[in-house]
């Protein structure tokens, strides 16, 4: 089964040619412009787009799909997500980057192989991404996710190493 992966949401339509104003994450530019096609989820619909054009206006993307031609047919999307496929995402990825959805449940162990927990979620303070862990007592423990504390992420082994620090755990 595919999954997706929301990469935007349909906030209003932009001018009267059918043409969507699209929040995102900042950053994210290069996504719009590399895929064809979206699914655009409203429910209980979810419609497949085809992208004719993207703009980028200030901090939004302003997209044109095929076949969405005026602001009646464009008001009928406002409020859903954007979804793509996670293949086609994973691509744009770089070098110690992952999906949320990939950290969240993955077993936590220290470097000599004792378990920690797993990761509930992830959240970033400050500018940070740091990794909610959640121990066999249910207790939230913050860790922040860079290398030098969490130097192993093995998504196809389910686990993740952190460094034991002193007050960290």
């Amino acid at each position: 089964m595919q999954k997706f992966l929301s990469i935007g949401k349909i906030l209003n339509f932009h001018g009267i040619k059918g043409e969507l104003k699209v929040g995102f994450t900042q950053g994210n530019e290069k996504i719009f412009s590399e895929i064809t096609e979206l699914y655009a989820v409203k429910p209980p619909k979810t419609i497949k787009l085809n992208i004719e054009q993207v703009r980028f206006h200030k901090k939004f993307a302003l997209i044109k799909f095929k076949g969405i031609n005026s602001i009646d047919e464009a008001i009928e999307l406002k409020g859903a997500l954007l979804k793509a496929p996670k293949d086609l995402l994973e691509n744009n990825l770089e070098e110690d980057e992952f999906y949320i959805s990939d950290l969240v449940g993955i077993k936590a162990y220290d470097e000599e192989g004792q378990p920690l927990g797993e990761v509930s979620g992830v959240v970033n303070i400050k500018g940070q991404d740091t990794l909610l862990i959640r121990d066999k007592n249910n207790k939230e423990h913050m860790i922040p996710f860079n290398r030098a504390i969490v130097p192993d992420v093995d998504l196809e082994g389910d686990r993740i190493v952190i460094n034991r620090i002193e007050g960290l755990i």
